[in-house]
């Protein structure tokens, strides 16, 4: 079977809570965009969707979330720019290289705040580890055979994260929240 992840294949390393953030860079050998986030990851996830980088030769991202205010570019940013300007998720990749650095929700949105980053990108140690895995059946759609996903599954339950094809229900909740509140259906403090 393919690579499901680095961070992954070879079992999960629990993170810090403590861990304060760090540094992201891009993969250039010079010149390197560097990102500082002021504060570690939540929900941090294995990723299938089409949109996420992914190491190579990985089927799926580990990305997590930030909130946006905890994170700058602090060097290199004339480097970056936005994958898809359309996308709820924008995300700001290396024009060189290709990575992927931080993604940013700027339309309204339930995660609008929180920017989207791959913690593998940091030398750093101690980011959240992996909490689930999200979109797992996606990876269909980009060529992984379907008679192979009962696989995946299971190795990811055999590294402790419950495989989701969609977000884990608790962000499920959260979205779900989101729209009642904006409906009116539910108050807008609970």
């Amino acid at each position: 079977m393919p690579s499901i992840h680095p961070s992954i294949d070879n079992g999960i390393t629990k993170g810090n809570p403590n861990f304060k953030g760090g540094k992201l860079y891009c993969h250039c050998p010079t010149r390197k965009v560097e990102v500082t986030l002021a504060s570690n990851v939540a929900h941090n996830h294995a990723c299938g969707c089409s949109k996420c980088w992914k190491p190579k030769g990985a089927l799926f991202s580990v990305v997590g979330v930030v909130p946006k205010d905890a994170v700058s570019v602090t060097a290199n940013g004339d480097k970056l720019h936005i994958i898809d300007e359309s996308a709820a998720i924008q995300r700001n990749a290396c024009k060189e290289c290709g990575v992927h650095l931080f993604g940013r929700i700027v339309v309204d949105h339930p995660f609008k705040g929180l920017d989207f980053v791959h913690t593998e990108l940091s030398p750093q140690k101690g980011w959240q580890e992996p909490q689930f895995a999200a979109f797992v059946s996606s990876i269909i759609e980009q060529g992984f055979k379907p008679s192979e996903m009962d696989a995946v599954r299971e190795k990811f339950r055999k590294v402790g994260l419950q495989p989701y094809d969609v977000l884990s229900p608790a962000l499920m909740d959260l979205i779900a929240t989101y729209t009642a509140q904006k409906s009116g259906k539910l108050p807008s403090k609970l």
